[in-house]
């Protein structure tokens, strides 16, 4: 009998293991969405609406055999997953994706399930930010930096401030990375306020157009037209905290084996963001553990010992492209972590914001 394989979420890791196992198990993924949202290529698709639809892939291409549940779950046990429409979805082995919400526009609303309405939520913010002379971005991590670059690709006139109160951009990567990036964002006229915060939140909505005045802790009034949220990563455990399946951590995140099993149960399994491993919150190490994932469930289905085991590693990778062209990088090597060229991080990432990678994935062409 074909053994029944339930991927809980179509995120980056989910949609992996999912498509890698089609052919070998009756694969079910569940997720609410209409479709997969490449979270790399979100804030391109808010600066250029004509571009935005490649950032959207509806699961129906996805998969040859496996089926596609549009619902969330709301619990889950080492048999299989309770859905909030009350079905009940049994289960030979389990992967757990659901990985992590981000404000938007870095991930969709949550409650912006379709393709179609989440492409309207942009198209109408870019409205807002078009009209918008001075942008100010709450937070100088990736996300931030990143909207940041592709605001002033698109608008080099407009003013954009960037507030973190980290006193460092990138703390833990190399000093030329980090010095490459200053002056970038240096050469775009991008101002940075690090080591400070705001006394009170924006008066206005985030992603609306209107102008209004903040203070910060160093008693600096900063006047902008629009603002948005670049912090305050959540992870998705929330079908979790019944504990049918396992306690969670103290973070709200699963504790895995190096096999990435979740600890108790050799035919559940979790990856990505929601996994209890010391790797970043970042989409090419969810990848990295479906691969790891899918190989285990392979060795299972024919009867082998699972064999794969994830090893984390203190490397520190990036790419952060700064618009379609600049943008600096850190990549491992033999030799230890190198700076990456801006060139290097357009054909890597910034040129495409690895559209192409996902295209195959889902089996169409670019639209």
């Amino acid at each position: 009998m074909e053994r029944t394989v339930v991927i809980i979420g179509g995120g980056y890791g989910g949609t992996l293991v999912a498509k890698e196992l089609d052919a070998d198990a009756n694969v079910i993924l569940i997720d609410p969405r209409e479709g997969f949202v490449n979270a790399a290529a979100s804030l391109r698709a808010l600066t250029r609406p004509d571009w935005a639809p490649n950032a959207f892939f509806p699961y129906a291409t996805l998969l040859e055999r496996g089926q596609i549940i549009r619902d969330r779950a709301v619990s889950v046990d080492p048999h299989g997953v309770t859905l909030a429409s009350g079905e009940r979805v049994r289960a030979d082995y389990l992967v757990l994706a659901t990985g992590s919400d981000y404000p938007y526009p870095a991930k969709p609303r949550p409650d912006k399930t379709g393709i179609a309405e989440q492409l309207d939520d942009l198209r109408e913010t870019h409205k807002e930010l078009s009209g918008a002379a001075r942008a100010l971005i709450l937070g100088a991590g990736p996300v931030g930096l990143e909207l940041a670059g592709e605001i002033t690709d698109v608008w080099p006139d407009k003013s954009v401030i960037i507030i973190d109160r980290a006193a460092e951009l990138l703390a833990g990567f190399l000093p030329e990375v980090r010095d490459n990036l200053h002056r970038q964002l240096n050469e775009r006229g991008i101002e940075l306020r690090l080591g400070t915060s705001l006394t009170a939140p924006p008066p206005v909505p985030a992603g609306t157009a209107a102008r209004f005045a903040v203070t910060t802790d160093n008693d600096e009034e900063i006047v902008a037209d629009i603002w948005f949220r670049a912090f305050g990563l959540q992870i998705n455990t929330g079908y979790l905290v019944d504990g049918h399946l396992t306690a969670l951590t103290d973070h709200g995140m699963i504790p895995v084996t190096p096999h990435l099993n979740v600890r108790g149960h050799d035919r559940v399994y979790a990856v990505g963001d929601l996994a209890d491993l010391p790797d970043p919150k970042m989409a090419s190490y969810a990848m990295e553990h479906a691969v790891i994932v899918v190989a285990n469930i392979k060795a299972q289905l024919a009867g082998e010992m699972p064999e794969a085991i994830h090893i984390p590693t203190s490397d520190r990778r990036i790419l952060l492209p700064l618009g379609t062209h600049a943008g600096v990088g850190q990549l491992p090597t033999a030799d230890g972590p190198v700076a990456a060229t801006a060139e290097t991080v357009h054909q890597r990432k910034g040129a495409d914001l690895f559209t192409a990678r996902f295209t195959a994935r889902f089996n169409r062409s670019r639209p």
